[in-house]
């Protein structure tokens, strides 16, 4: 039986084929429900896995897969690759595996908390490329330790284009809409 709880919505949305903007026979791409930046897409594999830390070097194939398949969703914008950013958060709120494919303008009203920058904007999200290269170096991903992960959600706010700083979030939020 399926648990109800918010945190498996994805594993529930990945199975309605209305949400589905490319599908393969390993994994789906779909639209985040609240994004982050202006365009935000997941990609999720078919294959029951809840977390980065249950990857092996067997599925690195399939995080191949993953990435051509984020890259194909960021040739449906308006975008180039390189304004967009691929990876995995340390720390999931979310059941079920899922690669973020997020534009790197960070320009949207879904941005309200401080952790929704943080996690995308620190060392909290892991790129693909160094989640694919720990796999073939270790055969694994290690799990960081709780209080490095407390310490990026509570790291101070930095702009992901210039060197500036801020306190509070809605002016970070006006100061990114300068750099577009």
């Amino acid at each position: 039986m399926m648990n109800h709880h918010w945190s498996f919505n994805l594993i529930r949305d990945m199975k309605n084929s209305s949400n589905h903007i490319i599908r393969t026979e390993k994994a789906v791409v779909i639209s985040d429900k609240y994004p982050k930046a202006k365009h935000h897409f997941l990609v999720l594999p078919w294959k029951n896995i809840d977390t980065i830390y249950e990857l092996t070097e067997n599925d690195i194939e399939l995080l191949e897969e993953m990435r051509i398949l984020g890259l194909n969703a960021i040739e449906k914008t308006s975008f180039r690759k390189e304004d967009f950013k691929m990876g995995f958060h340390h720390d999931p709120s979310m059941r079920h595996l899922h690669l973020h494919v997020i534009s790197n303008d960070f320009i949207s009203d879904s941005l309200k908390k401080f952790k929704h920058w943080n996690i995308f904007n620190t060392d909290i999200f892991v790129p693909i490329e160094s989640v694919i290269q720990e796999l073939r170096q270790k055969g694994r991903i290690d799990v960081p330790a709780g209080e490095k992960i407390q310490r990026l959600m509570e790291a101070p706010l930095k702009c992901n284009k210039c060197d500036s700083q801020f306190n509070w979030l809605p002016d970070l939020k006006k100061h990114l809409l300068r750099h577009i």
